[in-house]
């Protein structure tokens, strides 16, 4: 069977299963709609949590990172997963025995505020759209390359399927059809990677494959062979190579740590468990869900880097036939120069495609004695690399459709999620909260619904037109969450003096800071031309990449908040003895629900 058709199977098989999934578990109430009628078990919540929170970004790009990143992508490992280490320990348990549906409603009642919940729900809308458009755009280039459609087809098409099962069964459609999604994605990334560690390594399990010796008995283990193959061609040491300075590695890491414990929409699922208990070992699960797809992203990155260079470079260094002749590509090569992605140009008119490194003054001018004029593969785009790499490997037409089944399963995902957050954030804390108290439930579900239903549009619109920051959205959300939640959901469990004011000057300096900070690095709203200080690495405060300027950011309001709060009057007592509650662990099986 064709690739084509047998691609389209697949798809359909799995979109099919998740709007079957979504009948079977319709919302019919308000606490089914926001938090599953909190009656999720925790493993089951756990593997939720982990296909919620891994996006396009982590089955797409992460690899893709590591690839061409080498040691210094190690950054994505450690914050991504440390974020659920701090919101197992720090801030799960605690918003479970709390008992409210969304995190707005926390810190509304926390902070006695009307303002400060509607502060957050700005911060957690900003956040989270910025964050879907990565997802929407996801779904069109994944469409695209393998189902032969049109790139807004494709994200139409998206769009629909998303509808029907978030719309319909809000919460508990979602988290029902994100454990299929889990399934799908995670046996989608696994599978090519264990076939890959076969043929480079001989060992099946992709994490010691990483680690093992070469298959073809020289001897040699594989990160050394990818050293030295990255090094002949003038790149940087592919197991020593970092990203900035120490102190940027540092306060990047710490961004994403921080950014992963205030996403809503990973925090809204820690309210869908029965107990206070189950919050932390649900968070614990997911961490053993998504780390099996985190330890074997190193392993997919660097061997899908060591058989793209394997491909080009045939041969010893400077001799001509070390060079793959551009005439015999192979067959992915030419499919996906089809797509733009990956772009050859041949400068010195010898028919061979020279892959190396011409900014390293050194290598450039070996490469010059020997002929060549500038590296020629002018553009490889890092987030090809998992989905070519079934491809550059000669796996069968079946994995491949796998692996685009995945790739959607990951963005549908975490899309969902995060309409249900800002669908929430509209319906329950601006609507119910704010401006109509009696809002029946009935009404109050159906207009959770046309919220779900509008962020769906204006996501797909982005999606249609994505303004210039494809590329930074996904960066901004992590640097605004880290900025304005995390720090006043940590100070509203284990700082009783933080009042209202405290609360939301923090919020809104946190912000403010980060944003400025990005803007002005890489444009207003990211509009090309207007970043006045330039993307560069001279301008960077303290030599701190925009991307992990979240980080800071939160440091800003946690001092804003501690010293406003130092300035006005005390939170009220009831307020005080609130905040000790929730921190008592004493009954702490059951949770407060009102």
């Amino acid at each position: 069977m064709d690739l084509q058709t047998l691609t389209y199977i697949v798809v359909g098989f799995t979109f099919a299963l998740y709007i079957g999934i979504a009948f079977w578990a319709r919302a019919g109430t308000t606490g089914e709609f926001y938090a599953a009628g909190r009656g999720i078990h925790p493993v089951a919540n756990g593997m939720a949590t982990a296909a919620d929170w891994m996006s396009a970004a982590s089955f797409i790009s992460m690899a893709g990172l590591i690839a061409f990143n080498g040691y210094g992508a190690s950054v994505f490992l450690m914050g991504w997963t440390g974020g659920y280490v701090l919101l197992a320990l720090l801030l799960a348990p605690y918003l479970r025995k709390f008992g409210k549906f969304t995190v707005p409603e926390f810190i509304g009642d926390r902070y006695y505020s009307r303002t400060a919940r509607i502060v957050a729900v700005i911060c957690l809308i900003l956040a989270s759209v910025t964050y879907v458009i990565g997802q929407m755009k996801g779904i069109g280039v994944a469409f695209s390359r393998f189902l032969q459609i049109d790139y807004d087809t494709g994200l139409f098409i998206g769009m629909g399927i998303v509808f029907i099962y978030a719309v319909m069964g809000g919460m508990k459609g979602i988290t029902y059809t994100q454990i299929a999604q889990y399934c799908v994605l995670i046996f989608a990334y696994t599978v090519p990677a264990i076939f890959i560690s076969m043929n480079l390594t001989g060992n099946p399990v992709p994490q010691l494959g990483l680690g093992s010796t070469m298959a073809d008995g020289s001897g040699t283990f594989m990160m050394d062979r990818l050293d030295q193959v990255v090094t002949e061609l003038g790149f940087k040491e592919y197991s020593t190579q970092v990203m900035g300075s120490k102190l940027n590695m540092f306060v990047y890491t710490l961004s994403l740590m921080i950014g992963t414990a205030g996403l809503p929409h990973v925090i809204i699922r820690f309210f869908t468990v029965p107990k206070v208990k189950d919050a932390r070992s649900s968070a614990g699960w997911a961490l053993v869900f998504i780390a099996i797809l985190y330890t074997t992203a190193p392993a997919v990155g660097s061997m899908a880097r060591l058989n793209l260079m394997n491909t080009i470079q045939v041969g010893e260094v400077g001799t001509t036939e070390g060079n793959l002749a551009y005439a015999d590509r192979p067959q992915w090569f030419k499919n996906w120069e089809q797509t733009g992605l990956l772009k050859y140009e041949d400068k010195n008119g010898d028919g061979r495609i020279q892959y190396y490194n011409e900014k390293n003054a050194e290598f450039a001018a070996k490469a010059e004695a020997w002929g060549w004029k500038g590296n020629e593969m002018t553009k490889v785009d890092r987030d090809i690399m998992v989905l070519a790499n079934p491809e550059i490997a000669n796996l069968p037409n079946w994995v491949i459709a796998l692996v685009v089944a995945g790739g959607l399963a990951a963005a549908l995902s975490t899309a969902a999620g995060l309409l249900l957050a800002i669908s929430s954030s509209i319906s329950h804390d601006l609507l119910k909260g704010v401006f109509m108290p009696d809002i029946s439930e009935k009404n109050e579900l159906m207009a959770g619904r046309f919220a779900m239903a509008g962020a769906i549009g204006v996501a797909g619109y982005f999606g249609l037109h994505p303004p210039d920051f494809a590329a930074g959205t996904v960066a901004i959300a992590f640097g605004l969450a880290a900025a304005s939640i995390f720090p006043v959901l940590m100070m509203g469990i284990f700082n009783k003096k933080v009042n209202r004011a405290g609360a939301i000057w923090g919020m809104i300096s946190g912000i403010g800071v980060t944003m400025l900070y990005v803007f002005q690095h890489k444009g207003i709203m990211f509009v090309p031309g207007t970043s006045f200080l330039g993307d560069m690495g001279p301008n960077w405060f303290f030599g701190i990449s925009p991307n992990a300027f979240g980080a800071i950011g939160a440091m800003v309001n946690f001092a804003v908040a501690i010293t406003v709060s130092k300035m006005t009057a005390p939170p009220p007592d009831h307020i005080q003895h609130l905040v000790e509650d929730i921190r008592v662990p004493k009954g702490a099986g059951a949770a407060t629900d009102h």
